[in-house]
């Protein structure tokens, strides 16, 4: 039971600490802030439907898939690292708010970003994944998988509810304040990136050396 009650634990705080919902917020309140609250709870529950049933995806299959198409958990990394950068980039010059949205093409707006790159690579990254597979060869029983798709479900309910509630805080923040968030949060994030970038690239370079 102990065992079982530790990697319940492990389980939450690493997928927690690796989602980072938190993170995500700023991106999420800059990306959806011409959108209505309706659609901004849609994309929200879509971009975390998604991440989870990735993420789940990749728990039970994730290394043969690796294995099958011949790439490396490092590879995803300095993808999402390169994506992450221009991101940071559009935020640290405060673009990102400036989108306007058409009503008829808000359902299409929605659907674009609530996939890509909320769901994947922003709350299911590099490091979410490869939790995941770790995680699924740890888990030495099904209640122990069980466990694992229970905390999952749960850092997920709490990234769901942190993302909804942004809305309220660009009201509170107004036009100034998110601004300014955006462009330090942008720095973070091209900071992010680069560790991202050269995480994946190391052990790529170090292999060819080799």
């Amino acid at each position: 039971m102990n065992e079982l009650v530790t990697f319940a634990l492990l389980s939450f705080t690493s997928f927690f600490t690796l989602i980072n919902p938190l993170g995500t917020m700023p991106i999420f309140m800059t990306m959806t802030s011409g959108l209505e609250h309706k659609n901004r709870v849609k994309t929200a529950r879509k971009a975390v439907i998604v991440a989870f049933l990735t993420i789940i995806a990749f728990a039970l299959s994730g290394q043969l898939l690796f294995n099958f198409f011949g790439i490396s958990v490092n590879s995803f990394r300095i993808v999402g690292g390169v994506i992450f950068f221009l991101m940071g980039m559009d935020m640290l010059q405060a673009r990102l708010n400036k989108v306007k949205i058409k009503e008829s093409e808000v359902k299409k707006y929605v659907n674009d970003i609530s996939v890509t790159p909320l769901a994947i690579p922003m709350i299911c990254g590099p490091g979410a994944i490869t939790n995941s597979i770790v995680l699924m060869e740890d888990a030495i029983s099904i209640k122990f998988i069980i466990v694992l798709f229970i905390a999952i479900f749960v850092v997920m309910i709490l990234t769901y509810f942190i993302l909804v509630s942004s809305s309220k805080i660009i009201k509170i923040l107004g036009e100034t304040g998110n601004n300014v968030m955006m462009r330090l949060m942008g720095l973070i994030v091209m900071v992010i990136a680069v560790e991202f970038f050269f995480s994946g690239l190391k052990p790529i370079i170090i292999d060819i050396i080799k």
